[in-house]
């Protein structure tokens, strides 16, 4: 008997953002990720967005992990019709609100502020694609579960989440689609963790499958050692105290802005953290930080140790100058700060939230630095920055770029290409490689290394559909 079933490449092939593939099997139809493509214009990308196949179609969304980019759609995917369930582990169950309810918010006030703007020029206002109350769908529908605890959401499907290494709760995703006889083993990697990583653990191996979606954000390079890139945060750190500035790093508020806490911590304890102030602008981050200090018995051991030789059970305690800010105001009165101060804000690629308030402030000023610590995608305002254009316009206004821009690629939560190929070779079985969540060139030279070890992958393109 045939398993007639189908795999459609729907989002981040060839491209980093917007995690999405539809599997159609038999009668069923099963969402893996439901993820937002960034870029410059969100309001346009919301109001625009068309989903490829019918909501109200899916019977289940299979979601590897929390980040925007693998779970931003789902608000609008309830609104359009959808009422199936919501699978992910329980970690991201737990994150869900926070990151979605934010990213709602900001496209609400957001469109406020177009609608002004069209209705002082005459023009027709845009009404809203989603609610707040979408959010609360998406969290009703939400069923949560252990890593590797066996799901069968019906009887054509079983499911395992593994660890994914990458941020709390990200998962591998493991299907076994069945139809009478037939069966097939699909691995969804998600987004594979670089082992370098601290507080997470590192990406559970795979003994064996027929299918692999492997991710590629760094497939055409590897990582600097964490010892590097540490060096490198502390010479950047120590420019900008030397040159009478501030620190601002653009952070993710999931992984990325917990990790370097972390790392900030271990400079102020061994000594090597000259500036006084660290302030962490982001309430999202803020909230997201205490889901992480309640989870501290279920992070890395080797990692958490540091902090319980200096009696700190959460990051707040390990990094005594840490002030976070909860409101607006909080946020507008760091830029009276002339110097000696560190500020992590979001979001991470510059394309929205309270670091593109403080970039207004700073950016044209020569003895600031802007330290990004994450991948910066095509199209957002990071990747203009750390490309190095010097004349940006921001808020209508047009301004020169005069603070100094360092890139640190080694605190990734991505795999590098040797981490990658260290897992890949694991697989037994000999199965078909699809390469996604990556730049062509990058998933290119991810291909050319995989095939040196004899393991065959292919490159799909938007809206590619293979037969499983």
């Amino acid at each position: 008997m045939s398993l007639n079933a189908t795999l459609k490449f729907l989002g981040a092939a060839e491209r980093v953002t917007g995690s999405c593939y539809h599997i159609r099997l038999g009668k069923r139809n099963i969402l893996l990720d439901c993820g937002m493509t960034q870029g410059e214009s969100q309001i346009h990308d919301w109001q625009r967005f068309r989903f490829k196949f019918r909501p109200e179609n899916i019977d289940v969304v299979i979601l590897s992990h929390v980040h925007i980019d693998h779970s931003g759609l789902l608000p609008l995917l309830v609104a359009k019709g959808f009422s199936g369930k919501i699978l992910c582990t329980k970690a991201t169950k737990t994150l869900l609100p926070v990151l979605l309810k934010d990213s709602v918010f900001l496209y609400l006030k957001d469109l406020e502020w177009q609608n002004k703007r069209l209705a002082r020029g005459g023009k027709p206002t845009l009404k809203p694609v989603m609610s707040a109350q979408d959010v609360d769908r998406v969290v009703e529908l939400s069923e949560g579960y252990a890593y590797e605890q066996r799901v069968n959401p019906f009887p054509e499907l079983e499911l395992v989440f593994s660890d994914a290494g990458h941020v709390l709760g990200s998962a591998i995703v493991q299907l076994w689609l069945k139809r009478g006889q037939a069966m097939r083993h699909v691995v969804f990697s998600g987004d594979l963790g670089n082992p370098d990583t601290v507080l997470m653990r590192d990406p559970t191996p795979i003994k064996q499958a027929d299918v692999v979606l492997m991710e590629g954000t760094y497939g055409d390079r590897n990582h600097k050692t964490v010892e590097d890139t540490l060096h490198e945060l502390t010479l950047a750190l120590d420019d900008a105290h030397a040159s009478g500035g501030n620190v601002f790093i653009p952070a993710f508020a999931l992984g990325r802005t917990q990790e370097i806490l972390y790392y900030l911590g271990v400079l102020y304890h061994t000594g090597r953290l000259k500036q006084r102030l660290v302030f962490l602008d982001s309430p999202m981050a803020s909230a997201i930080t205490e889901v992480y200090n309640k989870s501290f018995m279920s992070l890395n051991k080797d990692d958490t140790r540091i902090m319980t030789e200096h009696h700190a059970e959460n990051l707040a305690e390990f990094l005594p100058i840490l002030r976070v800010t909860e409101t607006v105001e909080e946020s507008m009165a760091i830029n009276r700060i002339a110097q000696g101060a560190i500020i992590i804000a979001g979001s991470g690629m510059c394309n929205g939230g309270r670091i593109v308030h403080h970039l207004k402030n700073n950016l044209w000023k020569s003895q600031n630095h802007i330290v990004f610590v994450g991948f910066q995608a095509r199209g957002t305002l990071g990747r203009r920055l750390v490309d190095g254009e010097k004349n940006i316009r921001l808020f209508g206004q047009q301004m020169v770029v005069n603070a100094q821009i360092h890139t640190l690629g080694g605190f990734s939560a991505h795999a590098g290409q040797r981490e990658l190929l260290a897992w890949a070779r694991q697989i037994a079985g000999q199965p078909t490689f699809y390469l996604i969540h990556g730049e062509r060139h990058a998933l290119e030279a991810l291909q050319t290394a995989l095939a040196d070890i004899d393991i065959h992958a292919d490159i799909p393109v938007l809206g590619d559909r293979v037969d499983l």
